[in-house]
């Protein structure tokens, strides 16, 4: 060992010497300062190299950025904060509906609202640094920037939870270096603005995640805990929580519903993908290894909501009407803003189709709360009524051409139906009825379907208006007869629905009745003065210039049309004392933060007076009461004051009925959508059917809500309104010939329009019965076969249908008091002929003759003979043609309305020997020669 110890003391001495040697030292030194400067060099390369690369790093990613704009602090927040949220739809009373159908449902959550396991969750999951970085995560970006320089496998984190939002809100999802660089400059800046609070709470707003249970995609976590799970974002638990924080990376991959919103078969990937999530949770200490291993055990598939049931296919009719509503609306709102009037909107299309545009979008963005008058259980009700009414009527033929295969082929239309109840004083559009089926036509017959309205355009284009003119009052007379009332064509039109006529009649029992004639010849009165303005102010959109003169328009054969709101909603007019009300569907919209951006304001348009409407309605309580809608009040079961009218359209193709009290108006329609007659072999007629249903429909709104539907008060009459006796042949004062006649009504009348002539369409006269049938007596019409009567005035004749109608005897209604009215025109002209003799016989001491063969005889006078030749008896035309006599010998004549007396017939003697012999007859004329 010392041995050992000395040896390395020896090689230690000769290396000290030789270090120490002079020649050493100086090489040492030389080969110093050579690696020092060497070090210098290289050093002064690096930091200028670092220098020129870090400059020209800075250099590009400022080219990168330059278009860039810099952004303040409410651009960031505008841009962030608009989430694309779909709207909520609201029945009347804040009643939930659903959502507005979009591609996208989202709903808004605050932060402080979803659960902690969620948040935790999608950090772990997402951006592990989230609350250490200040957008962007250095050795994340250089790690992506050197994948992509080399082309490698690309790993996950490139992206901070910032650097995603901007992606998600300002840029787009473009692969390139100056996407890149624009999210990095805007995470950065974004980061100096918002707290990292603000910046959590709007991504879990912005993330899509998938679709829920219904199909639908969704987006925001309060969205997908709903739509997943059937609870809100504050109540999911762990498993559920890591589920949907794992599904952003992949939505669609990992959702656990089809489109059609059924579970998938394969649920693999999502709960792989929710194993990873809870494994990064419990790595970054988020949970406890027992919480971890609970969670990724838990069969998360038992916690899928079941679908919920989609507005859309509930109530498709409904949700499609308020959107299209809700578009309209709220473009004349973003019209307004811009400085627009509704006016000039509505004049000019382009305008109209770029914010009706802006309005969709909006709507479909921005989570507005759309709140409507459609009540619930009212609406809910009619469906059921509708969906179980066995009376429409036949499905019909219809060929129709396949629009994929370009073939003819016939199928079966049912007959449909659309109907609609209006609040009068609102103009609340508080239920209505589509049609039978949507799958089968969309097209919705309350609010779109374009028809014919038949009779009850009467007292919307004809009694109203004639009323209001001072033309007309409910007993006004007007004839009901064979009038040629069209300027084409001389043979008779108007004709009536029972192809028959009643005469005179007044306005009341016309309208009651539905009487097509004296509406047209009423309207074809006062059709220079442009009646269908009227219709304009009672919102009647599809006019055209020919509907201002066609007097098919006065039983509601128009051009184009009218919808079944448009015609009840006119109805209103009448029970809101003459002021149309438009009718609504959407009451107001509100913005997510509470403000209402839109509410509805009533705008009362004056059409009549309150006189006018107030005569109208009490006109049409006799449709109810005793006319063609009579039979409803054995269904209905309620009373109140109603009124209104039935409707049929050319050939029976439309069917009608409009009902209005106090508090509502209710109309349907029912018909075939490929116009067809609605009649059909059976014991109910079309319009019953529709009169049932319609009965059907207003008692299970009432059912709902007794109050309004049946209001226990009446129709208040105005101030300005008398009671006053009127002649029923003219409609004027009472004569004393009329009141004689017994042809004396009352009726109301508007206090300014009191009729102030006397009757004069009665005059005294004579008339002669030729049959059964009456005819007026000529001058030279003997006395004896005359009787007194009253005579339609010749003048009011032609006042009533004009001097070329032919047939004036049509004007005497068939009534028992009308029985003794005659018109000048009846009357037989002098032939100029002498009657014949007539054939006499007698059996006992009665005498019996035959008729004679003229058709101008008007009695027969019977005589005894003898040298004074004494008349015994004059007997008139229609009488029993025999007499009972004394004994003695007798000859009958026939008397013609001229006065020209028959020979006379052959002697018969009663009492004694018959003398009736053919030399005696030939003495006889003899002597009369």
């Amino acid at each position: 060992m010392k041995e050992r110890l000395q040896a390395w003391m020896e090689v230690l001495k000769s290396s000290l010497n030789l270090i120490t040697h002079k020649k050493t030292v100086k090489s040492a030194r030389i080969t110093y300062s050579v690696v020092w400067n060497l070090f210098l060099i290289f050093l002064t390369v690096f930091i200028l190299g670092g220098s020129f690369a870090t400059g020209v790093g800075a250099g590009y990613f400022a080219s990168l950025v330059k278009d860039e704009p810099v952004r303040s602090y409410s651009s960031l927040k505008k841009d962030i904060y608009n989430y694309t949220e779909t709207s909520d739809l609201y029945f009347a009373d804040n009643v939930y509906l659903g959502k507005l159908r979009s591609d996208l449902e989202r709903e808004e959550v605050n932060l402080d609202q979803v659960s902690d396991y969620l948040v935790k969750a999608v950090i772990s999951t997402e951006d592990e640094y989230f609350y250490k970085h200040h957008g962007v995560v250095p050795k994340a970006v250089f790690r992506a920037l050197f994948q992509e320089v080399t082309n490698s496998a690309v790993q996950s984190g490139g992206s901070t939870l910032t650097q995603q939002l901007i992606k998600n809100q300002i840029l787009t999802n473009e692969v390139s270096f100056q996407r890149k660089a624009n999210e990095i400059l805007l995470a950065l800046r974004l980061e100096k603005f918002f707290s990292k609070k603000e910046i959590l709470e709007a991504y879990l707003n912005v993330s899509t995640f998938g679709r829920n249970s219904s199909g639908r995609n969704i987006a925001g976590v309060q969205a997908a805990a709903k739509g997943i799970f059937g609870k809100s974002a504050n109540k999911l638990t762990l498993p559920e929580a890591a589920f949907i924080a794992g599904l952003p990376q992949s939505p669609f991959g990992y959702t656990p519903f089809t489109r059609d919103g059924k579970v998938k078969e394969n649920l693999e990937p999502g709960i792989n993908r929710m194993k990873t999530v809870l494994k990064r949770m419990y790595d970054g200490g988020y949970i406890n290894k027992k919480q971890y291993a609970e969670a990724a055990a838990y069969d998360i598939t038992k916690d899928f909501t079941p679908p919920r049931p989609n507005p859309l296919e509930k109530y498709p009719w409904l949700t499609f009407e308020i959107e299209k509503r809700s578009i309209d609306v709220l473009a004349t709102v973003l019209a307004q803003k811009d400085g627009i009037s509704e006016k000039e909107l509505k004049k000019d299309s382009n305008l109209q189709y770029k914010y009706q545009t802006l309005a969709s979008h909006d709507l479909k963005q921005n989570g507005y709360e759309i709140h409507t008058t459609i009540n619930k259980k009212m609406y809910d009700a009619m469906q059921k009524v509708k969906d179980r009414y066995p009376y429409y009527g036949p499905d019909k033929p219809e060929e129709k051409k396949d629009p994929e295969t370009g073939k003819v082929k016939t199928v079966m239309e049912p007959v449909e139906v659309g109907a609609i109840l209006i609040e009068n004083k609102t103009g609340k559009i508080i239920s209505f009825v589509g049609g039978r089926d949507y799958d089968k036509q969309q097209l919705n017959h309350a609010t779109n379907a374009i028809r014919q309205n038949g009779s009850t355009m009467k007292p919307l284009l004809v009694y109203g208006p004639a009323i209001e003119m001072g033309k007309a009052a409910p007993g006004t007379t007007l004839p009901d007869v064979a009038l040629s009332l069209n300027p084409a064509s001389s043979s008779p039109w108007p004709h009536n629905y029972d192809m028959r006529y009643s005469g005179l009649v007044s306005a009341r029992y016309a309208l009651a009745w539905s009487y097509n004639v004296p509406a047209v010849k009423l309207y074809r009165d006062i059709v220079n003065q442009r009646p269908a303005k009227y219709l304009e102010k009672m919102g009647f959109s599809s006019l055209r210039s020919e509907d201002y003169t066609n007097l098919s328009t006065a039983i509601g054969s128009l051009s184009n049309g009218v919808t079944v709101e448009e015609n009840t909603n006119a109805f209103t007019t009448f029970a809101n004392g003459g002021k149309f009300i438009d009718a609504y569907m959407i009451d107001s919209i509100v913005d997510k933060n509470g403000k209402v951006i839109y509410q509805h304001q009533v705008k009362p348009v004056k059409v009549f007076t309150p006189q006018t409407a107030y005569l109208t309605l009490d006109m049409m309580r006799d449709v109810m009461r005793m006319g063609t809608a009579a039979g409803i009040n054995y269904r209905l079961k309620f009373r109140t004051d109603w009124a209104g009218k039935t409707g049929t359209g050319v050939d029976y193709k439309d069917s009608w009925l409009v009902g209005t009290n106090p508090n509502v108006t209710f109309g349907i329609w029912t018909g075939y959508d490929t116009p067809k007659s609605l009649q059909s072999y059976g014991y109910m007629s079309y319009s019953q059917r529709t009169n049932n249903l319609w009965v059907d429909l207003i008692n299970s709104a009432y059912k709902i809500k007794p109050s309004l539907i049946a209001p226990k008060k009446q129709f208040k009459m105005p101030n300005g309104i008398v009671r006053r006796s009127y002649c029923a042949v003219s409609g004027l004062l009472p004569s004393a010939a009329c009141v004689n006649a017994g042809l004396v009504e009352s009726d109301y009348f508007n206090a300014k329009y009191v009729p102030t002539k006397v009757d004069d369409s009665l005059v005294a006269g004579k008339y002669v019965m030729i049959g059964d049938r009456k005819y007026l007596a000529l001058d030279s019409t003997p006395a004896e076969f005359a009787q007194r009567g009253l005579v339609l005035n010749p003048d009011f004749i032609t006042r009533m249908v004009g001097r070329n109608f032919h047939n004036p005897s049509q004007l005497i209604p068939n009534r028992s008091r009308w029985a003794h009215i005659l018109v000048p025109t009846a009357k037989i002209v002098d032939n100029g002929k002498t009657p014949g003799s007539v054939r006499l016989s007698a059996d006992a001491n009665t005498l019996a003759w035959s008729t004679s063969s003229e058709n101008d005889v008007i009695g027969y006078r019977v005589y005894h003979a003898g040298l004074l030749k004494l008349k015994i008896a004059s007997i008139k035309s229609g009488s029993s043609l025999s007499l009972s006599v004394p004994s003695g010998t007798y000859y009958v004549t026939a008397v013609d309305i001229a006065g020209k007396e028959s020979p006379p017939s052959n002697l018969v003697e009663v009492g004694g020997t018959d003398k009736n012999t053919d030399q005696k007859e030939n003495n006889n004329k003899e002597k009369n020669k």
